[in-house]
């Protein structure tokens, strides 16, 4: 069982301040919240050691299937799931991480090969999860990418219909994003959508119209078989239009968490690493016979939970 790494030390300093900046307003609307939606008393209790990738769990008949975790564009599993990962694996979860999508031998900045490449990899530790712990299917929990293109092209080219129960998208990569404009600007000079392709295949292949975006919805967002559930920022300036995140077809819930807490300032990248709001609405989407309300009293357990990775 490998131990929760730490994110780099710019990136927990960057994240706990902005985070904490945004909850100033928030500690009356907070304790207002219903009983039963308070805070863990502490984050040991909350979190425990949170030990992930252990290959000789064995899933419970309260959560049976085992939970892959997909970090976004960029990023890896240590730097994207610091709250998450002990999250869900606190709640009984068997959790897993796939750290996919590495590049021409550039370290730590993960998630940018060919999605058809990170696909495979994929494919091959769905394999290997079920095979280690029994089980006949896993969920998914992704961010970006990892909640949109990667576990859809899977699901959609690659036979993971039959290996997957739920896909949960966090400000998920579905329909391909303009950056606020920045990746529609990018494909109009000329050369520019080449040579971005040259450093991160995948970067080119999730701007809106492109060839991969094209190929993955036709015939439809979903297949059969598979729950979907979204959760997207309204302050997302990434996946913009944030429309795009949102998934239509059978079985698909589409959640926007300013909806739940209108509290919530996360943006694209916060939204997937520390946003507990978006955490217990993932929850609630693995289980929903089991689903609580989500408010903004969350909030705080994404906090919590990052201070119990800070320190």
């Amino acid at each position: 069982m490998r131990p929760r790494g730490n994110p780099p030390r710019s990136l927990r300093r960057r994240t706990v301040g902005r985070l904490a900046a945004a909850l100033v307003p928030a500690p009356a609307a907070l304790a207002a919240g219903p009983a039963g939606a308070a805070a863990p008393a502490s984050a040991a209790a909350a979190y425990g050691s949170g030990g992930i990738d252990d290959f000789a769990c064995r899933p419970s008949a309260a959560h049976p299937r085992p939970l892959v975790l997909l970090h976004g564009t960029f990023l890896n599993p240590a730097e994207q799931w610091p709250v998450a990962g002990p999250y869900f694996a606190e709640r009984g979860y068997c959790v897993f991480e796939l750290d996919y999508g590495q590049y021409n031998g550039i370290p730590l900045v993960h998630g940018i090969a060919p999605i058809e490449d990170s696909a495979r990899q994929l494919a091959a530790y769905v394999d290997r999860v079920l095979a280690a712990t029994g089980a006949q299917q896993v969920d998914i929990v992704g961010h970006s990418q990892g909640g949109g293109a990667l576990p859809r092209y899977y699901l959609k080219f690659l036979g993971g219909a039959e290996k997957v129960h739920a896909l949960v998208g966090i400000a998920p990569t579905n329909h391909g994003g303009t950056a606020s404009g920045l990746f529609t600007l990018a494909q109009q000079i000329p050369g520019a959508t080449p040579v971005i392709g040259t450093a991160c295949p995948s970067c080119v292949e999730q701007f809106v119209g492109s060839d991969f975006n094209r190929r993955l919805d036709a015939g439809g967002d979903t297949v059969p078989g598979v729950r979907y559930t979204t959760i997207v920022s309204r302050l997302d300036e990434v996946m913009t239009p944030v429309s795009n995140q949102f998934l239509t077809g059978p079985n698909v819930r589409n959640v926007v968490v300013q909806d739940l807490c209108p509290l919530d300032v996360s943006e694209h990248v916060l939204v997937g690493t520390v946003d507990g709001v978006a955490f217990h609405e993932a929850a609630n989407a693995l289980d929903p016979e089991n689903a609580t309300p989500t408010t903004c009293a969350d909030l705080l357990s994404g906090v919590t939970g990052l201070v119990a990775g800070v320190l």
